[in-house]
């Protein structure tokens, strides 16, 4: 078996924050990695990053192959994926914080599908001159476009690029974005006065004030891949799969049920979040916890099946705060014992200090 697993902030981005990088029991992992071969490409997001192991290029339309990998129809009307262009345009909170903007993803506020469909209700009867707006899931929204060029103009990046982390803009400042600028403010300004809004606020509960429109454009003509088979429960990892006609298939709990499930020969694609929100929300304690289950469900099994032979090739992808990493490894390399494992902490540090 080929085994590519994606694991987005695999690294802890701080290098200095001995409180979460001291002591990590990650024997497996941290072994893996040394005797691999490292790879380092520019900093990019977990999209970008599965968009590269499809063959697709920056800038792919995300939009498009995340619907096409919901799995399900929308409940106002069916959603066709590859039917004109799309936009993702995710409900989000938006709020100031010593002097700079913060953007709040859905893992850190609760939507309800009833809550969703409201917004979404009052978005397509007051901006139907945009497009049709479309509920996936409360916390994944679309926009079909009635003007294609409003993909064309847009650049900002994947939302779990800046979940959690300071924004300088939210749109282009270019003219062809005139229109785009337009839908954003109108649609701030209606999730502003909608009173399900004033309701959260009295709950308690955060507003969903803003939307983060990302990921424009058209499903392209044809998409092929080598993979076999796609383990996730990713929607974009889905959709690339869904493209390019390779089967998917429920994220499992651990290395052992893929191999239970997968054939010998073939090659497969793992995507594994489980790091993703405490790196986004800067939670230290569960960023440990979480790597310490990957290091008993996926690295410490999947070290043992690549040393064993049970895998002949294993590539483990990340997308980080230091760069895009990637490390490749056999069997051969796994008993390559001179190459004495380092702790991630170490690893941070040099990360952080080269280019």
């Amino acid at each position: 078996m080929q085994l590519t697993l994606v694991v987005p902030e695999l690294i802890w981005p701080e290098p200095d924050d001995r409180e979460t990088l001291d002591g990590l029991d990650c024997p497996a992992l941290e072994t893996l990695l040394a005797r691999s071969r490292r790879t380092r490409r520019a900093a990019q997001s977990l999209e970008a990053t599965l968009a590269d192991v499809f063959g697709q290029p920056p800038g792919a339309p995300y939009a498009a192959f995340r619907l096409l990998g919901e799995g399900h129809s929308t409940a106002d009307t069916t959603a066709d994926a590859g039917a004109g262009y799309w936009l993702c345009c995710d409900p989000v909170h938006l709020r100031f914080h010593q002097e700079q903007l913060i953007l709040a993803d859905s893992a850190n506020f609760g939507i309800t599908e009833g809550e969703a469909q409201a917004l979404a209700g009052e978005l397509n009867r007051e901006l139907a001159d945009f497009g049709r707006f479309h509920v996936a899931a409360p916390e994944r929204w679309y926009l079909a476009l009635a003007d294609s060029s409003l993909a064309a103009a847009l650049d900002t990046p994947p939302l779990s690029a800046v979940a959690g982390r300071r924004i300088d803009r939210l749109l282009p400042a270019t003219a062809s974005a005139r229109r785009l600028r337009a839908l954003h403010n109108e649609a701030q300004m209606l999730l502003h006065a909608h009173p399900l809004n004033a309701q959260r606020e009295d709950d308690g509960r955060l507003a969903i004030n803003s939307l983060w429109l990302w990921g424009g454009g058209a499903l392209p003509a044809r998409l092929e891949s080598d993979f076999d088979g796609v383990w996730s429960s990713n929607p974009l990892a889905l959709g690339l799969a869904h493209a390019a006609g390779v089967p998917t298939h429920r994220l499992p709990v651990d290395a052992a049920t893929l191999f239970e499930h997968a054939a010998p020969d073939t090659s497969q694609l793992v995507v594994v979040e489980d790091l993703l929100a405490p790196v986004h929300y800067q939670h230290g304690e569960a960023y440990r916890n979480a790597l310490a289950g990957l290091e008993a469900r996926w690295f410490a099994p999947l070290r043992a099946a690549l040393s064993g032979g049970q895998i002949a090739q294993l590539r483990i992808e990340a997308s980080t705060a230091y760069a895009a990493l990637a490390w490749q490894s056999t069997r051969r390399a796994q008993w390559k014992l001179w190459r004495r494992a380092q702790p991630l902490a170490a690893l941070a540090q040099e990360l952080a200090t080269t280019a």
